[in-house]
């Protein structure tokens, strides 16, 4: 079939239209907003060719998977399984990253145990180096003949206790001599080792002279050392005092450091097994910030510098009264005059020195104990660790603050991780370097990855799955990101084309996509490289259907249908359909009229000019890529700040300006990114911040609730001159609470029946037929 035909559409604001698309094109709807554009392509067309596939599951398999409401359309035919592709956060999920969502990652952690090679973290240049049995003989066997040989297996390795037990068991086996801390002991002459002292105990496996004749007898040795010392074994030449250490595990030869077998989920921050164990695999950690512990700096301790430490908490300020006693210093001067002892003594606690503090009973008597002063930041850690109230919980956390992992520097991992590498001589890298690199830098570095022997072949495969997925990002104009960055972080666009990305990796045929404007937030550079990507995509044999308004978009498409003329009510209607050709010429088109250049957004004919006098400046801006920007904004202009993908725009004016403003403004707990300094705030009294996350946060939100706008019509009605007489508030009508909404379906006008194996059917309420309100209210 060559078409898609659809009869009688009539989802939301359709108005019963009749269209035929073409398959295995790049489909581009465009129109108004509101004009019906996405219930067309996400209502009606992803919705049919979604229940249709899940319909042909099994009964079983259908309760598991979310079911979308069957379109009220007469007919389609010619729908091929349907993937939707839209614009929404990736994962709320702080364990989430670019590499984890597109599955980079999981190749990243395979190739690294299979072909990485373990550094020792306390001597960096040094490899570890793991040998099979007969690698030891023969390393053995090149010594010198007659060499006096002495096979150690080391049981205790700098470890306190005086190893009594040890000595029994290894009495029991057999053994006959131990090498105490560096000495030869016969096992029943052994000295009585200090309790409290680190020793290191090494049994005598075997003493012999190197032949060739006794390589099975050296075999041997080694197989009882490697078992009694925990995979290794020390061989020592005893005329020159020489050591040599041989480990079946990986093991730096110069210190005691050995590994385990490398394994793909040593390398994944969230399995315990590889996972930082201070932060647990997050990269962050949480304190309490003394930046808003000491929220007023310029108040002083009794005038609430220090929420709930002032003259209103009797308890905390007592205690004040008695430090400010014992150390000298003003309760009433402000706390950023104070000197930095003092200072930090208040926030960190007065370590052993004991003060004497006077607490006032219930009774009113006056109690002196003596004892350390906790600090107010220890004090607030041990009640945020301690309570079991959620209140109490939630209201500490709103002083504290993130900052990287110390121990794993923000990388997640456990410190074995970060030291297995992989690359050429000379240009090793761990996988969290790897990591942190940008998109297109990460791609020429697998690129031109060369091993040697057995270790290329191994990591080809890998490599092949690795560079594909990187290039596939790069071509949808996302080498800027690195795959550590958090899906948290990203925009509804950049979450959109990663997936887009992984649906070209996955290399599916006759499958019908469905994308909500792929081109919003790119740069006009990285359009081109989108709409090829969307090309390659049809060219799989794909029918790729993109809601889009950008101009591009519209004119590489095969096939584009207008919708309109108007938004709402008065769309609904295909205004002109074909190819780009035909709708530049479609009169009663207003996209063709723009397409054409018969209509144009004009350039204003005026521009109003700065004040240089008002301006906001922000000095020193350095988080994530920004290099030590300053920017100068004019106050009460329209401004636009611009660039190409990842060149820093909302890390400079999301991250840094409006968190800062925030902040000054508001007292916000939120972080902004660094800068040095920040100048003109005195002309702002507000700051509102517009982003694309979703604004109902129920099902009963709607455009009149979320503006406020609700209230003063629900306050108009109870102004009524019935109303009055009936007694009735603003609060009679509203849909959420009782009173004045239908309890039949509790103001929602609908009820939902459950169909279970089915998509859940919502029918108008038989009481109010689907007006939310009781019969006296309406």
């Amino acid at each position: 079939m060559e078409y898609i035909r659809i009869r009688g559409a009539r989802t939301h604001n359709l108005k019963n239209i009749n269209l035929d698309l073409p398959r295995h094109r790049l489909i581009v709807i465009t129109g108004l907003s509101g004009s019906g554009k996405s219930s067309l392509a996400f209502d009606t067309l992803y919705a049919e060719g979604q229940r249709r596939y899940v319909e042909s599951l099994s009964a079983y398999a259908r309760q598991f998977l979310q079911l979308m409401e069957k379109p009220d359309v007469d007919l389609i035919e010619g729908l091929s399984p349907a993937i939707s592709i839209e614009q929404k956060a990736t994962s709320h999920n702080p364990r989430s990253t670019v590499g984890t969502v597109t599955e980079i990652h999981d190749y990243l952690r395979l190739l690294y145990a299979r072909v990485g090679e373990p550094y020792c973290p306390d001597h960096p240049e040094q490899k570890l180096m793991s040998m099979t049995i007969s690698q030891m003989v023969d390393a053995v066997l090149v010594m010198p003949e007659e060499t006096k040989l002495m096979i150690l297996s080391p049981a205790v390795v700098n470890r306190k206790g005086e190893q009594a037990e040890l000595f029994m068991e290894l009495r029991a086996k057999g053994f006959v001599r131990v090498r105490i801390d560096g000495t030869v002991y016969e096992i029943d002459a052994t000295p009585r080792l200090t309790k409290n002292q680190k020793h290191t105990v090494e049994v005598v496996v075997d003493r012999l002279r190197v032949r060739q004749d006794l390589k099975q007898r050296i075999a041997e040795s080694f197989e009882t050392a490697l078992r009694h010392g925990d995979g290794r074994a020390i061989a020592v030449e005893m005329d020159s005092g020489t050591e040599h250490l041989y480990s079946a595990k990986f093991a730096c030869p110069i210190c005691s450091y050995s590994l385990q077998e490398l394994e793909p989920r040593l390398f994944s921050f969230n399995n315990p097994m590889g996972a930082c164990p201070r932060c647990d695999g997050l990269g962050s950690i949480s304190f309490f910030d003394p930046k808003r512990v000491v929220a007023f700096p310029q108040l002083s301790l009794a005038s609430g510098a220090i929420r709930g430490w002032d003259r209103r908490n009797q308890f905390y300020f007592q205690m004040l009264q008695s430090l400010a006693k014992h150390y000298g210093f003003e309760l009433e001067k402000p706390f950023n005059k104070l000197s930095d002892r003092i200072r930090q003594m208040i926030l960190y606690g007065s370590e052993k020195e004991k003060i004497a503090f006077q607490y006032l009973s219930d009774r009113g008597k006056t109690i002196v104990r003596e004892h350390a002063f906790e600090g107010i930041i220890p004090n607030l850690e041990r009640r945020y660790r301690e309570t079991d109230s959620i209140m109490v919980r939630e209201e500490l956390a709103k002083y504290l603050n993130s900052k990287p992992c110390p121990e794993c520097d923000g990388t997640r991992l456990k410190r074995e991780a970060r030291h297995v590498k992989v690359g050429p001589v000379g240009n090793e890298r761990a996988i969290f370097e790897v990591s942190s690199w940008p998109l297109k830098r990460t791609g020429e570095f697998f690129r031109g990855l060369k091993l040697e022997g057995q270790r290329q072949a191994i990591a080809d495969k890998i490599v092949k799955e690795i560079v594909g997925r990187l290039q596939f990002l790069n071509n949808v104009g996302l080498d800027y990101l690195s795959l550590d960055r958090s899906a948290e972080t990203l925009s509804g666009g950049e979450a959109q084309r990663i997936r887009l990305a992984s649906q070209i990796g996955s290399g599916l045929t006759g499958v019908m996509y469905v994308l909500d404007e792929p081109s919003i937030g790119l740069h006009q550079r990285d359009n081109d490289r989108l709409l090829t990507t969307l090309k390659h995509l049809r060219d799989l044999g794909n029918s790729v259907i993109v809601v889009e308004h950008d101009t591009d978009a519209i004119l590489s498409a095969d096939h584009v249908v207008d919708m309109g003329p108007g938004a709402g009510e008065h769309g609904g209607h295909i205004v002109a359909q074909g190819t780009p050709d035909d709708i530049r010429h479609a009169e009663q088109s207003l996209t063709g009229q723009y397409l054409a250049g018969r209509r144009e957004i004009p350039f204003p004919a005026h521009r109003h000019k700065a004040d240089l006098k008002r301006t906001l400046t922000i000095t020193g801006a350095t988080g994530n890529n920004l290099q030590e920007v300053t920017l100068k904004l004019p106050v009460g202009l329209f401004v636009c700040v611009t660039g190409v993908s990842g060149s820093g725009k909302s890390t400079l004016i999301n991250d840094t300006l409006y968190q800062a403003v925030a902040r000054h403004l508001y007292g916000s707990s939120a972080e902004p990114a660094p800068y040095v300094e920040m100048e003109g705030l005195e002309h702002y009294d507000k700051v509102i911040s517009v982003d694309q996350s979703p604004i109902g946060r129920t099902p009963r939100s709607n455009p009149a609730t979320y503006t406020g706008l609700f209230t003063p019509i629900r306050e108009l009605f109870a102004q009524v001159k019935e109303a009055r007489e009936r007694g009735y508030g603003p609060g009679r009508f509203s849909f959420n609470v009782k009173g004045g909404r239908c309890e039949a379906c509790q103001g929602d006008g609908l009820i939902k029946v459950e169909m279970h194996f089915l998509p859940d059917v919502y029918v108008p309420c038989d009481v109010c037929h689907g007006q939310r309100y009781n019969r006296e209210t309406l």
